[in-house]
């Protein structure tokens, strides 16, 4: 059954909890998760009712103190499964401090982490490192869902203008793209609609207009595949097994990732007020 890494996580108390259970604990621990949410579909399909329409969720728009597009950074970590969730207490994390000249590792460590993406996109790229899968697609994939700390709406464009200036025109078009294709299978890879979709965006919900063309777009250049693949490695089965550790990837980052030596945020590149709200989210204005 498919499932947000970040939920199964969270429910867990967060990555250092899930990081100092042994191994048949956290085999115990996802099975006792899917068994929940095996028993939470079969309870709504008795009572006549599978997952929520589109207007129901726009019918939630103002019952909710948050909107669901907003940064994970921005926001307390709610369940994006659910529609309506009790989000009483919930309250954002204090962060570290960022180091003068951060680095690219810095902010997997010290942002991302915080953020509850960091988990999905280690075990995504080494889902594509152990099939030997180039080591461009390897860093797309990396990076593919990294602008979720800034905003969710969307975040396959915030990804691909946040880390332009500094990666190869091929992964700035994987990650881009991967947000049109995730909604279209392909057989000839063996991927599929994610059904965890029809419970995120809603049974009868169509992709935007301009995430069709962007497919359509995508599905006709040379570079398609490398979208595409994102989307294969995409890591919607969480294996709380795995525990992957951003140290696997610094070699690929340091011949693929252009690093400022000025660090990420003070470059003065195009980009760089982006990495800085990154950095820096409880700035008022």
């Amino acid at each position: 059954m498919d499932f947000e890494p970040s939920d199964l996580i969270r429910s867990l108390g967060g990555p250092e909890a899930v990081s100092r259970m042994d191994h048949e604990a956290r085999a115990d621990a996802l099975e006792d998760y899917q068994t929940q949410l095996l028993n939470a579909a079969v309870a709504a399909r008795a009572g006549g009712k599978t997952f929520p329409t589109v207007k129901e969720y726009e019918d939630l728009v103002d019952k909710r103190g948050y909107r669901r597009g907003v940064g994970r950074l921005f926001t307390f970590n709610y369940d994006s499964k659910v529609a309506n969730p009790d989000v009483t207490g919930l309250t954002v994390p204090r962060l570290q401090k960022m180091p003068a000249k951060p680095t690219l590792v810095d902010f997997f460590r010290l942002r991302l982490e915080p953020g509850h993406i960091s988990a999905h996109l280690l075990q995504s790229a080494k889902l594509a490192k152990d099939r030997g899968e180039p080591e461009e697609i390897v860093l797309a994939c990396l990076l593919h869902d990294a602008a979720q700390v800034l905003m969710k709406a969307d975040h396959g464009y915030w990804g691909a203008q946040l880390i332009e200036p500094y990666v190869s025109e091929r992964v700035a078009f994987a990650i881009r793209y991967h947000q049109a294709l995730r909604f279209f299978p392909d057989p000839s890879v063996g991927y599929e609609y994610p059904k965890s979709y029809f419970q995120t965006f809603g049974i009868d919900y169509e992709p935007l207009p301009h995430v069709v063309a962007d497919y359509k777009y995508a599905r006709n250049h040379r570079w398609y595949m490398d979208a595409r693949l994102v989307t294969v490695n995409d890591f919607y089965a969480f294996d709380p097994n795995v525990v992957v550790s951003i140290d696997e990837f610094v070699d690929i980052i340091g011949r693929n990732f252009k690093q400022p030596k000025e660090g990420l945020g003070y470059d003065n590149s195009p980009v760089a007020h982006m990495w800085r709200t990154i950095s820096m989210p409880d700035q008022p204005l």
